[in-house]
């Protein structure tokens, strides 16, 4: 018992360590960046007010979120906490902007996280095609992994091609220097990403797991989570030269020997230095390979700055 006391001092003392070093850095070098203080005056078509016949794919930085339809997750104040990484529906986070969902189901199609459950992939489908029927130009990166430990739905490629084939966008590796408006009316890049069937084939409507890559870490600890995440960013190819989308999590994970497993509270201490993050990317000459950026419980300041990144990048100051 006194072992795994001494344990848990330790890690709270590493925990308010590691916090106060991001809040060091925030003081000492400040998180602007070019053009930081844009805010785009429509959130729910941010995309259309940067110009679809100008602004490239491989231009956005796109904000997204972390396990993105857990806002009715398990069991309401039981096991919910443990789970739940959004509170906002899939369709009231495209409205405030986010435009990179990631979503998890298990064999029922039903969407899951971990051992926990909540609505159909059909909710989640509805969503997306109501934003899109009052949208005109905004672009949707749609992940759907077979959560692990889980099995493949079955007929889930057919079944994704069916019901959002007059959206895809499909596997073609010259989308990314290409403008939204050479794109459009498509609408959804939709990669497919399952344990045990086979993965999409080259030029069909869904693109397969090799298109979205990341280095998740399984940390509580907000610096370290921060300092893993520049590492690997900086050691991509630029945007311009890279033929997939490369995602950095500014999240931090609940652990299991940990008193505090919420995943809230935990999130929370990294939620708020997003900014700070791009400020960095900025500083260390590595922003050129900023992409997709995601978080737990999305907020607007996270998309301004994500949409405020895309512009200096527009504007060749970032």
């Amino acid at each position: 018992m006194g072992a795994q006391v001494c344990k848990q001092v330790e890690r709270r003392k590493a925990i308010l360590t590691e916090k106060k070093t991001l809040c060091d850095l925030l003081e000492s070098c400040g998180d602007t960046f070019p053009c930081c203080d844009y805010r785009p005056p429509d959130r729910k078509a941010w995309m259309l007010g940067l110009n679809p016949e100008k602004l490239r794919i491989n231009e956005i930085v796109w904000p997204g979120t972390h396990d993105s339809a857990t806002n009715k997750i398990g069991i309401p104040c039981i096991t919910r906490p443990f789970a739940q990484c959004q509170s906002l529906s899939i369709y009231n986070q495209l409205v405030r902007g986010n435009r990179v969902l990631d979503i998890r189901v298990q064999k029922d199609r039903r969407v899951c996280h971990g051992i926990l459950v909540t609505y159909s992939v059909d909710v989640v489908i509805g969503d997306i095609k109501k934003f899109l029927s009052e949208t005109e130009s905004e672009i949707i990166i749609l992940e759907v992994r077979t959560e692990f430990g889980h099995q493949d739905p079955p007929n889930f490629e057919r079944y994704l091609g069916e019901q959002l084939g007059e959206f895809l966008i499909h596997q073609d590796d010259h989308i990314f220097e290409k403008t939204i408006a050479e794109i459009l009316p498509k609408r959804i890049i939709c990669i497919w990403k399952p344990r045990n069937s086979p993965q999409p084939k080259p030029g069909g409507p869904l693109w397969s797991a090799g298109y979205l890559k990341d280095n998740w870490i399984d940390t509580d600890l907000p610096w370290t989570k921060f300092e893993s995440n520049l590492k690997h960013l900086g050691e991509q190819p630029p945007v311009t030269s890279r033929k997939f989308f490369y995602r950095v999590e500014n999240t931090v994970t609940p652990q299991a020997d940990n008193p505090v497993v919420c995943v809230k509270p935990v999130t929370g201490r990294i939620h708020g230095f997003a900014r700070l993050f791009i400020a960095q990317c900025v500083s260390r000459g590595i922003s050129d390979r900023l992409q997709i950026f995601s978080v737990d419980f999305i907020d607007v300041n996270f998309v301004d700055a994500c949409v405020s990144c895309t512009l200096a990048r527009i504007q060749g100051k970032a």
